[in-house]
């Protein structure tokens, strides 16, 4: 395996890390975003009103986008399998 192969492998691998895991971020992000708001507007500081939306938000959207997020992560890894003769060298 060359440096070059490796660095590509490593490369492919944590953006197909990021792009599974940025939709859950970014539902994340705005929910706290939201939530930090409405706590400033209102003054309410309790703890359960900012982490009882977020678990929720992030719980749905894993399950809305399992599916989504299970085909990239396989498509990952038949990439990776199919490329596997390139690795022996």
């Amino acid at each position: 395996m060359t440096p070059q192969l490796a660095i590509h492998v490593v490369s492919d691998a944590l953006l197909a890390a990021f792009f599974i895991c940025a939709p859950l971020l970014l539902i994340s992000f705005v929910l706290g975003i939201v939530v930090n708001v409405i706590q400033i507007a209102t003054s309410l500081q309790d703890q359960v009103f900012s982490t009882v939306p977020r678990l929720t938000a992030c719980l749905g959207g894993f399950l809305l986008l399992m599916p989504w997020m299970l085909g990239r992560a396989t498509g990952y890894a038949l990439s990776v399998l199919q490329d596997l003769g390139k690795f022996a060298h």
